[in-house]
């Protein structure tokens, strides 16, 4: 049965411009598009400018001040904002550059639009790749990835959906993702990445599985150097398939970053394209309702060449290797093919035994999740893309007496009386240091606040805005 396929493309997105020397290129976002009109496959497609992601739209999960920030700030003012600069981790690896907000609205929105059709279902599969970035935090911008279109778009989703998977393949690991929704069960993160020899992030060990109603509900796979079609094959598809087994996911959101190929300016994979595309296709089979995102990828060229082939792969199409002309052809030279042979002389670290090992303790930790945990959502949210923006509610009003009821609710049901807590928290806010609060939180884990079960940005990121859902393992 054919799958209506959306997919978003916005024509500026490709025109932002990290700085001189940076690997991130937005530039690779022309080139693909270039390849998916001039094969056609623009025809088996849905296609839409998307709709740009508002300041309040990025507080679904960013903070306020970081988000207000990432506004204001521009290379001609940020002498301005050295403090700020330094908190939110916005500097080299991150720069501020020009039309920066702009940039983050334009992916945003694309990912936050796609989600919003799914839940309509408009679309089976919605496509974004400008999106997928995985790094960004709640209160800093990190890896090149300054709003995590990723968590705002499950977000959207879990206003409908019960339970969302969420499948990463870029060489790095999803940490912005998995510590989003480390407490919960109802976001399953599965990330295969290089793990190892302080490879960024550093993140992704085995071992990390999630923690309260969201133990077990979070997989890492850790890689060696030189991963190939077969081994990475021989993981992926028996996880992926018992992870859809045991969580039984009513949709799944797959980041397709493309740095896990052979050859890329940033990775130590020796992935293939072709063996790229078959995690994307598998993912596919599975019929449920897919959100499809881009990612990490530092050869522009190989970039382009793998996202159009697996559009191609998501509308069922087969596409000639011979690239069509273009306006970007010289980029292919010299082979001027879909599959050039991009494989390495790194050698394959992951023996069988080290892969077998692996797999035999994800599947002992997938039996720890007797049932997929089911959901009793209550006064479903509206669309957050059909609320009237004329009227949008003001930054310094939003959530006091709303926001207020809706912690009453959360700290009574735990049994805590919310006034002394409430007070507790701002003290203890206003009295650590900023550092330790931000280790504290990247960790998933609060023990100076009582109780990891009182309060969390992890739990509450569910209920305060929009999402009021009690999850129970039955």
């Amino acid at each position: 049965m054919a799958k209506t396929v959306a997919y978003f493309y916005d024509p500026d997105v490709g025109n932002f411009h990290y700085g001189a020397g940076h690997p991130m290129k937005p530039h690779r976002l022309a080139l693909t598009h270039s390849l998916v009109l001039h094969y056609g496959l623009y025809k088996k497609m849905i296609v839409f400018k998307p709709y740009q992601a508002s300041q309040h739209d990025m507080c679904r999960f960013h903070s306020e001040d970081y988000i207000d920030f990432l506004q204001r700030v521009s290379p001609n003012n940020m002498q301005g904002f050295t403090k700020s600069l330094n908190a939110f981790n916005v500097g080299d690896d991150c720069p501020v550059f020009p039309g920066l907000f702009e940039f983050c609205s334009r992916y945003t929105g694309a990912s936050l639009q796609g989600a919003t059709q799914l839940n309509n279902k408009i679309c089976d599969i919605a496509i974004n790749w400008a999106g997928g970035l995985h790094h960004a935090k709640k209160f800093e911008a990190s890896g090149f990835c300054y709003v995590n279109d990723i968590v705002i778009g499950i977000l959207e989703l879990l206003k409908y959906h019960p339970r969302v998977l969420y499948i990463d393949i870029d060489i790095h690991h999803g940490d912005g993702v998995q510590e989003a929704f480390y407490l919960t069960d109802r976001v399953m993160t599965v990330s295969f990445h290089k793990y190892g020899n302080y490879f960024f992030p550093g993140t992704g060990d085995m071992y990390e599985v999630g923690a309260e109603s969201g133990r077990y509900y979070c997989l890492n796979v850790p890689l060696r150097d030189g991963i190939d079609d077969q081994s990475y094959k021989h993981l992926f598809q028996p996880v992926i398939n018992q992870v859809v087994d045991y969580y039984q996911p009513t949709c799944i959101v797959l980041q397709c970053g493309a740095d896990s190929l052979g050859c890329d300016r940033l990775g130590c994979f020796n992935l293939s394209i072709r063996g790229h595309g078959e995690c994307v296709e598998y993912v596919k089979s599975f019929n449920i309702p897919l959100l499809v995102l881009g990612g990490g990828g530092y050869t522009v060229r190989n970039v382009a060449r793998c996202w159009t082939y697996e559009t191609s792969l998501l509308v069922d199409e087969a596409i000639s290797e011979e690239l069509p002309y273009s306006e970007y052809f010289e980029y292919f030279a010299p082979d001027f093919t879909l599959h050039p042979d991009v494989s390495t002389r790194i050698e394959n670290q992951n023996s069988r035994q080290y892969l077998d090992q692996i797999r035999q303790t994800i599947f002992e930790n997938l039996k720890m999740l007797n049932h997929a945990p089911s959901v009793q959502i209550h006064d479903v949210p509206s669309d957050l893309l059909s609320y009237d923006r004329t009227d949008e509610p003001d930054p310094e009003e939003r959530g006091s007496e709303e926001n207020y009821s809706r912690y009453q609710l959360l700290f009574w049901r735990n049994g805590i009386p919310f006034k002394f807590l409430l007070g507790w928290v701002e003290y203890v806010l206003e009295t650590i240091s900023w550092n330790r609060y931000k280790l504290t939180f990247e960790s998933g884990f609060y023990p100076w606040i009582l109780s990891v079960n009182v309060w969390s940005p992890h739990k509450t990121v569910l209920e305060v805005f929009g999402c009021k859902a009690s999850s129970n393992v039955q």
